[in-house]
């Protein structure tokens, strides 16, 4: 494509090049999250004392008048870089969320308690509001994000350097993933493909590509966009410099993306070693009392979850006896920890003679045997009973994997629990993927599940064990609910 066939596609497209229309969304959303959410509070409040003392003891609509505390929110929100909010880790955003909630609602309680010298039921409210603030306030944020998506606002452009497996590979997380905030408009290379474009390519993925690495100055001062992503790393030094120096900075931002994604987390950091930059890491889930962090938060959250839950599991394991004959639980040889051999629990989804019906299936259907190797599963499975397919459409067969968990066998977050046939679909990243134990849902879960292959879960995992936190894994449980509900990916 050439820059003036360029200049008519992208000015047909967008509008806008700054991230403060991103920034403002995001600060009116925050706003009318942290009202939902006191609001919320006053409601259970006012509830209580309903049912226990026959008046109201707080005025629910009275919540309203807490307005003026909301820009103190955004204040500590915009403190701990919360907006514009880009290409922020979802783990990191629920980490500052809960931090700056925290520190608004305390300072919010502490004043009235100096002012007022008692704990009331306002404070009793502002506590509830603190409890589900951050759940509230990542939602909305998560509908503005897709708002801006599928409206012509859409996110704040960027020009990608390099059409290369490396440079392809970010123009499909940026428009896979709309909460990094930034789309690709533009992809620069050399005249030769730059080692992935075939000479002469027009697009990729629709996104325009210019055989020209030159004209970053061009772009930036036709059209202001202020982001630049170099996606070159099979390019020698001596041409990668002469590229950053003479186009990409001429972009107010830039970002170089490496060729070791399998290696890079969230949490690395650029150390000076006498005058040598490094990117340094670390094995969170290496050291002994982030382990035993990740087990107490499973112990907590299996008893007390697991009793809140009680009821309905007890009507699920009388569906299915009633539904199908045979048992209630299912057991199945997993692979956990270390390669050791567990276990793993499930409400039973199938017929009693599932795995002769298997054998029968992949002998008669060739089509049924390619699936079944591919993925060791089968999207429409005959031996499925009725109950069966809801609950793997919810996941509500995998919750005796509590069991487990409780045993020490499993955690509530980690890596698939996979089966001996599967080992070699791993090689050389089983031993350090399954270093830690098997997870009830993990990465790979809330990422599409049986859509992802085995390419896309191995990668999952190993973005889970090097990012490791205990944010992440809360965020991963935030994000199993709504997977869950919409039963994307699961049969």
């Amino acid at each position: 494509m050439t820059l003036p066939e360029f200049d008519v596609w992208y000015r047909e497209r967008f509008r806008r090049t700054s991230s403060a229309l991103t920034a403002t969304a995001f600060v009116f959303s925050d706003m009318f999250a942290i009202m939902l959410s006191v609001g919320w509070g006053f409601f259970w409040v006012r509830i209580y004392y309903m049912l226990f003392f026959d008046y109201s003891g707080i005025n629910a609509k009275s919540f309203v008048t807490y307005w003026p505390y909301v820009p103190v929110f955004v204040i500590i929100f915009q403190i701990l870089n919360l907006y514009p909010g880009l290409s922020l880790a979802p783990a990191e955003e629920l980490r500052r969320f809960s931090t700056g909630s925290f520190m608004a609602h305390g300072g919010i309680i502490m004043s009235r308690y100096i002012e007022k010298h008692e704990w009331d039921s306002i404070t009793a409210a502002l506590i509830i509001s603190f409890i589900f603030s951050t759940v509230i306030l990542l939602t909305a944020r998560s509908i503005t994000h897709w708002l801006l998506h599928v409206t012509r606002l859409r996110g704040v452009p960027a020009v990608i350097y390099g059409s290369g497996s490396t440079g392809k590979m970010v123009v499909d997380s940026l428009l896979r993933n709309i909460r990094t905030g930034y789309v690709p408009v533009l992809i620069l290379d050399n005249e030769n493909g730059g080692g992935g474009a075939p000479v002469g390519a027009d697009d990729y993925r629709e996104v325009p590509i210019i055989h020209d690495t030159s004209i970053g100055p061009e772009i930036v001062k036709r059209y202001n966009i202020k982001m630049a992503m170099v996606a070159m790393p099979d390019l020698d030094n001596k041409s990668l410099k002469h590229i950053m120096n003479t186009s990409v900075s001429a972009f107010r931002y830039s970002a170089y993306i490496p060729d070791f994604v399998n290696a890079t987390n969230i949490w690395m950091s650029v150390r000076d070693f006498g005058g040598i930059l490094g990117l340094a890491t670390s094995n969170k889930l290496k050291m002994a009392w982030n382990l035993w962090i990740k087990r107490f938060m499973d112990l907590v959250i299996v008893i007390f979850g697991g009793i809140l839950i009680s009821p309905f599991l007890l009507i699920i394991a009388l569906l299915i006896k009633i539904s199908s004959p045979g048992s209630v639980l299912y057991g199945h040889k997993r692979l956990g920890m270390n390669g050791k051999h567990f276990t793993a629990y499930k409400f039973r989804s199938m017929v009693m003679d599932a795995q002769e019906r298997l054998q029968k299936l992949l002998e008669s259907d060739p089509e049924i045997k390619k699936e079944w190797e591919k993925n060791h599963k089968l999207q429409n499975d005959p031996r499925v009973t009725a109950i069966g397919r809801f609950l793997r459409r919810t996941s509500f067969d995998e919750f005796p994997q509590l069991i487990n968990i409780l045993k020490g066998e499993m955690s509530l977050v980690g890596p698939r629990p996979i089966v001996d046939e599967e080992v070699s679909r791993y090689g050389e990243d089983f031993n350090r993927i399954f270093s830690v134990k098997p997870g009830m849902t993990g990465m790979w879960q809330v990422s599409g599940r049986s859509q992802t292959d085995y390419a896309d879960r191995i990668l999952y995992d190993t973005y889970y064990l090097q990012s490791w936190s205990v944010w992440l894994d809360m965020w991963i449980l935030f994000m199993t609910f709504g997977t869950v509900i919409r039963g994307r990916g699961a049969y």
